[in-house]
């Protein structure tokens, strides 16, 4: 109670210390009489340390090191990811010849509606028990950001069901329903389930097979395991759409080198093109990981994609986030919908190297500090929008294509200097440059490096701390030899890995309790201005670190032709369409 700030209901507590009723009620009662807790106002049933009285209160448990707790099958990823991977083999299973495209909102948007069903009768048991009168009360569920589940749409009923030809159009009313009953979940919710090309049996047997994930767990640990299987789901099934599905999910691994190099403990966090809102979730994580609680966090996000967005909705919701995720379709150059946000921490994967963003209507804008970037490619536009909607001591962890680092075509060199020296008063924000390998992205399987920039590099503030200055310098981290393969075509960062990257930046940065930093030959150099200034303002950091010979560490002629031949995909499918519209136009003429 005391590292969650003194007081909470009970249903928060059951949940952190995941114990049964019984249990808890024998504890909270011996407390209450020893004094040493008192029962809360609120008519929810909360309960409150007795400290304020002048009565001896527990001190709060030490914050968490900077370790990460290792799971039960000891990876330190948080879940038995055999258990994960067998029930998604099994769901793979019943979908038969669907395309995995499709099938991925019937599976996720089941899951879904299990997770707020459990959650919702879950609270609605210990109201039953704690504040019978309140079992109704929609607003004792809205405090606790458990969503309203009308009784239609309840797992029960459904999985009582499952084997009926109509299931599907009760799905369907199902999610229909609880959109009705709650604002922020209307036109989010998959409901398509009642469509001819939907196999009933398929869908009964999908709800048997998701009401058994939670089965004989306690009410806590039964939302984690709805979270981590949501979250395991999204991963195979990006894996299996191949470059389609990197449009909406960025590799676990590499979102946990991004949110454990900025470490967003407490503030506002946004992304700019969130997909389905892993960076977010790894946020939560690392926040609660480490002396953090839900709450602490301000979760703000954009995205263009209209099915995506519904992804990332369920996939926060079912995380227990409370977030502020906007969609239009213009994207967030065009129609910013978060103008004003000046946000803590800032992490994103955009599109690499879009060359039809409407740059040419943008000549003028607030952003462009650092120049304005070339309409034909939007890289450098990602980075200025992000630093615009820095705070004055934000930092950001973002996703580019290698050539990033080097190309000085259309002006992305001087804009590229500018970031690094600083501009008409605008000042240097290149903090740390990390070069990744190859395959660890399902959308491209050529390397992509990570900035890390920083608004005040004059200090900063980690932990509470204050940073040291790093004006007039960047930290350059060569991290292409690390990463296993996890199957035959995709790597994946061991926690060793991701400890090696985080902490040569922590250490650098002047975190005390990461000790003193070291320059290591091959893996990481702390550079100067004037050494950045005579490879021409190039970010590699094969360039710095003496890993590699210099001209390995320009873009390699593979990586081009990949890129040429990614453009030329995207070039041809246009040109179809165009010969489709043509000819359609063209039929409605001589039909006319």
């Amino acid at each position: 109670m005391a590292e969650l700030g003194g007081s909470a209901g009970n249903g928060r507590l059951r949940e952190a210390l995941a114990w049964d009723e019984a249990t808890y009620d024998t504890v909270k009662s011996a407390l209450i009489a020893d004094g040493r807790v008192t029962p809360g106002r609120g008519r929810g049933g909360s309960v409150s340390l007795a400290g304020a009285a002048g009565l001896p209160v527990a001190e709060a448990a030490p914050a968490p090191t900077r370790e990460r707790p290792a799971g039960p099958n000891g990876n330190g990823k948080g879940g038995d990811l055999g258990f994960e991977a067998e029930l998604f083999k099994t769901a793979d299973k019943l979908r038969g010849n669907m395309e995995p495209s499709d099938y991925k909102h019937v599976a996720l948007g089941l899951i879904f509606l299990k997770h707020i069903s459990d959650s919702f009768e879950a609270k609605r048991a210990m109201l039953l028990a704690d504040y019978p009168e309140g079992a109704e009360d929609r607003d004792e569920y809205a405090a606790e950001n458990v969503f309203w589940v009308p009784p239609t749409a309840r797992w029960s009923n459904l999985q009582a069901s499952a084997k009926q030809p109509s299931i599907g159009k009760l799905i369907d009313e199902a999610m229909i329903a609880i959109e009705k009953d709650n604002d922020n979940l209307k036109g989010v919710l998959p409901k398509d389930y009642a469509r001819p090309a939907l196999n009933a049996v398929m869908l009964g047997e999908l709800i048997d097979l998701i009401s058994g994930i939670t089965l004989g767990r306690e009410r806590g640990e039964a939302r984690d395991v709805l979270g981590r299987v949501y979250e395991y789901f999204l991963g195979q099934f990006a894996g299996s759409e191949g470059k389609r599905g990197g449009e909406f999910y960025t590799p676990r691994s590499v979102v946990r080198v991004m949110v454990e190099m900025i470490e967003p403990y407490k503030g506002r966090v946004y992304d700019p093109c969130c997909g389905s809102g892993g960076m977010f979730v790894q946020s939560e994580k690392f926040a609660l990981e480490h002396e953090g609680r839900i709450g602490d966090i301000a979760v703000y996000g954009q995205e263009s994609n209209y099915t995506t967005w519904r992804l990332c909705k369920m996939n926060l919701a079912v995380r227990g986030i409370d977030a502020e995720i906007k969609w239009n379709s213009e994207g967030s150059f065009h129609k910013d919908e978060l103008r004003d946000l000046k946000a803590d921490f800032i992490l994103a994967n955009p599109p690499f190297n879009i060359s039809d963003w409407g740059g040419d209507r943008l000549r003028e804008d607030v952003r462009w500090k650092y120049g304005i970037p070339p309409a034909g490619n939007a890289n450098f536009a990602w980075v200025q929008h992000i630093v615009h909607h820095l705070s004055p001591s934000g930092v950001a962890g973002v996703v580019l294509a290698n050539g990033s680092l080097s190309s000085t075509q259309n002006s992305e060199g001087e804009i590229r200097r500018a970031l690094i020296e600083g501009v008409n008063g605008a000042p240097g924000v290149v903090d740390c440059m990390v070069a990744l390998p190859g395959q660890l992205f399902y959308s491209t399987q050529i390397p992509v490096c990570l900035w890390f920039l920083a608004r005040d590099k004059s200090n900063g503030v980690a932990r509470n701390a204050k940073l040291r200055d790093r004006r007039g310098e960047i930290l350059f981290i060569d991290a292409r030899k690390l990463g296993h393969m996890v199957d035959r075509t995709r790597k994946e960062f061991s926690d060793a890995d991701i400890e090696k990257i985080t902490h040569a930046y922590h250490a650098w940065r002047g975190e005390r309790e990461a000790g003193a930093y070291q320059d290591v030959p091959g893996f990481c150099k702390s550079a100067k201005l004037e050494e950045i200034k005579s490879h021409g303002y190039v970010l590699a950091p094969g360039r710095y670190v003496g890993a590699q010979d210099l001209e390995d560490d320009e873009v390699p002629i593979a990586e081009r032709l990949a890129a040429l031949r990614s453009i030329l995909d995207e070039q041809l499918i246009k040109s179809e369409r165009m010969g489709a519209d043509i000819r359609a136009a063209l039929g409605r003429i001589s039909d006319g």
